[in-house]
């Protein structure tokens, strides 16, 4: 195997293919997948992305054998994953005089990580440059692609994308790019697009608009094949499959409260999802018949429950209604839980425990967790008292995300 491979003048992959059956993400990857690593062999040689940690050592050996790591002058880490940035800790021991580069919401990550608390970082931004001795690196912030850290760079010479792992495959392979592989790499295209980037499609759509003015060969993206051959065909399934697929989507908000406070929530999410031409309606469940509600929400598609909490239970007739949801066919439906409270807010977990009994995708921050890898999307939504502006900002997120899940499906 070799240790290298030059993509263009003075640029080489250094990863690690890994052709045995990789556990990744609570699946297997039965192709395997590569770790792509790229070395810029410039008057300041510079390292875009690392590989797994379990080959940090192997990695830092193979590096050995092309250049002196202590004449590494960069280590741009794009992403902070440790499928990418594994062997930070490692080369970072022997390229004493390297330093790191990533977005300012990855230094932390990466101090911590790998205990380089008194390393040198330098933190770069949209549009920030950085020459390198022959070339040029241009820095875009991708964030949730597909964490909130990530970046993509850009060589402006060589015309060459390195966006992690936007634009991967996962496939173990010895050909490298895309036009020498054995066989059409795009039904693997499509379906890394699928598992890892779809859930996150409205930044899929921002990562878009931020690189169509870019003049790209090459796309050099941190598993799988090295794109140089219809490089704009890949970007496109990239804008297509993210794109909105639906349309004439209903929320209903359904909500009791003893001050206004739930309903402002309800509010915000309601400004929010009407942004996205999402249909909403509000009904406070308190002024309607039983009857009336439950048609209602079975002609929604989206249902959205409030609360606030009253001795450690909901308010008003909200639960003697949705208790009944149960019974009713409602597949299909995305629900979700929301409300405010003063004490400890128990009303909506009971809400909550009530959703999951029915057959609808009752949304949690332990599902979107395990299905997205978001740590900052919360189902139920709690609000302790009236909604200050962090709360907000957690409310507005939320509602995006619950407003993607309406609107696109593959």
């Amino acid at each position: 195997m070799e240790n290298f491979k030059m993509i263009n003048e003075k640029t080489y992959w250094v990863g690690k293919v890994d052709d045995r059956d990789v556990p990744f993400h609570r699946l297997t990857l039965t192709k395997g997948t590569t770790y792509n690593s790229y070395l810029l062999m410039t008057e300041k040689p510079t390292i875009i992305d690392t590989v797994d940690m379990a080959f940090a050592r192997e990695y830092t050996e193979n590096l050995k054998s092309i250049i002196n790591l202590e004449d590494i002058k960069y280590i741009i880490i794009n992403h902070t994953e440790p499928d990418h940035s594994g062997a930070l800790g490692s080369l970072a021991s022997k390229a004493k005089n390297a330093v790191v580069v990533c977005t300012k919401f990855a230094v932390e990550e990466l101090k911590e990580m790998y205990k380089l608390h008194t390393r040198e970082f330098l933190v770069v931004g949209d549009g920030d440059s950085l020459d390198i001795g022959g070339k040029t690196l241009k820095f875009i912030e991708t964030p949730y692609l597909h964490t909130e850290e990530t970046m993509i760079t850009y060589c402006e010479e060589d015309k060459t994308l390195f966006p992690c792992d936007i634009f991967s495959t996962h496939v173990a392979n010895y050909e490298y790019f895309n036009d020498e592989a054995k066989e059409d790499i795009t039904p693997d295209f499509i379906g890394y697009y699928t598992l890892i980037m779809h859930p996150h499609r409205r930044y899929v759509q921002d990562m878009i608009k931020k690189i169509k003015d870019l003049d790209i060969k090459i796309i050099a993206p941190s598993h799988g094949f090295i794109l140089r051959e219809d490089v704009k065909k890949f970007i496109n399934i990239y804008d297509d499959m993210s794109k909105n697929t639906q349309s004439n989507k209903k929320a209903l908000f359904v909500y009791s409260g003893m001050t206004s406070n739930t309903k402002k929530i309800a509010l915000i999410m309601k400004e929010s999802l009407e942004k996205d031409n999402i249909v909403t309606e509000i009904m406070d469940i308190n002024k309607v018949s039983k009857e009336e509600a439950l048609k209602s929400i079975e002609g929604t598609d989206m249902l959205l429950v409030g609360t606030s909490t009253k001795y450690g239970d909901a308010i008003g007739s909200l639960e003697d209604t949705i208790k009944e949801l149960k019974d009713i066919n409602l597949q299909g439906k995305i629900a979700g839980v929301f409300g405010s409270y003063g004490w400890s807010g128990e009303g909506i977990e009971v809400v909550q425990d009530h959703l999951n009994e029915t057959n609808m995708n009752v949304l949690s921050t332990s599902n979107i967790i395990k299905s997205t890898g978001m740590t900052d999307i919360e189902f139920p939504i709690r609000v302790r008292f009236s909604p200050k502006t962090e709360d907000i900002n957690k409310i507005e997120k939320a509602s995006k995300f619950v407003a993607d899940l309406l609107l696109n499906s593959i």
